[in-house]
């Protein structure tokens, strides 16, 4: 009975609502890449730098908000890199992305060395403040997790249906997932193919960045050294699970955030009989079960990771 009670508790809902925003703008982004054709495995060395960045831009007396727009700015140069890389000059993306998660990883370590080279405990600065939506935060039960959270979790709810509306409602989003379908007719209609996928890689990295930036900017006070622990990777696996469709990865977000807040609130009504292990590993076990089920039927883009050369047919 206790273990169903957690599902009542008001901390189980805000920390899954919290939990899940990183994986939202981190899902969304590598949606976009993908619906345009190209792989971007470069997602966890993207968040991990845009985490440090947004840190680093307050420690130095920057704005919070600004930090923002920074960590989505380098986002996107990293982005620019991966786009030079595998769309301009066709090279693997499998590659290209692994190699943008290692120099952008490596990156940030170095980085944050160089402003503080003899630190032990990474410094703290004032990160944004839980912001209670007036009225809603006031419903019984769920209004309070709902509806007092970081600004930077509104946002990336609001960026979800901004997502979908772009990519189905507009004809960008037509040419954006036509690029990602059958890149030559896009090129008959006289588009530059290298273009659209190039701004799509920017759009996608600059909002992992932003999921990056959560971490240290929200939900931790510093920068530490291993914080988006996979996430990244979990991202990509979320866009298979929602078959590359933003309302569904919202909830693959969701579901994958309640099993990790879950596996925390087990882990310590169960003492030290279960060793912790298993309670880390199991949000990421239920999520490749889940993946499994749900991407039996996934209908992926057609030209994904296929280099796209002009004049080809």
């Amino acid at each position: 009975m206790e273990f169903f009670e957690l599902f009542l508790a008001a901390g189980f809902w805000a920390a899954m609502i919290r939990m899940a925003t990183p994986l939202i703008f981190g899902t969304l982004g590598e949606l976009i890449c993908e619906r345009a054709g190209v792989l971007n495995l470069g997602i966890e060395g993207i968040m991990t730098f845009g985490a440090m960045i947004a840190w680093l831009w307050v420690y130095q007396g920057g704005d919070l908000w600004t930090s923002v727009l920074v960590a989505a700015a380098v986002g996107a140069l990293f982005g620019l890199l991966h786009a030079i890389f595998s769309v301009y000059l066709g090279l693997s993306q499998h590659v290209s992305g692994i190699g943008i998660t290692l120099f952008a990883s490596s990156l940030s370590y170095f980085a944050f060395r160089v402003f503080l080279p003899d630190v032990t405990t990474p410094p703290k600065i004032v990160p944004f403040q839980p912001y209670a939506i007036p009225y809603l935060a006031d419903i019984p039960l769920f209004g309070g997790p709902l509806f007092n959270q970081s600004p930077l979790t509104y946002v990336a709810y609001l960026v979800v249906p901004a997502v979908a509306w772009l990519l189905y409602r507009t004809p960008l989003g037509l040419t954006v997932r036509m690029v990602g379908e059958n890149p030559m007719a896009v090129e008959a209609q006289g588009i530059d193919v290298f273009a659209v996928r190039t701004g799509a890689v920017m759009v996608g990295s600059a909002l992992m960045a932003v999921g990056g930036a959560f971490f240290t900017i929200s939900v931790f006070d510093a920068f530490y050294f291993g914080m988006i622990n996979g996430r990244g990777w979990i991202c990509v696996a979320l866009v298979i699970f929602a078959s590359w469709r933003p309302g569904k990865a919202l909830f693959g977000a969701l579901l994958f955030a309640a099993f990790d807040a879950l596996q925390i609130r087990v882990q310590q009504a169960s003492g030290v009989i279960i060793p912790y292990q298993f309670f880390l590993m199991a949000p990421y076990l239920l999520s490749i079960v889940a993946l499994i089920i749900m991407s039996r039927r996934a209908a992926y883009p057609k030209a994904l990771l296929i280099p796209f050369r002009k004049g080809e047919r």
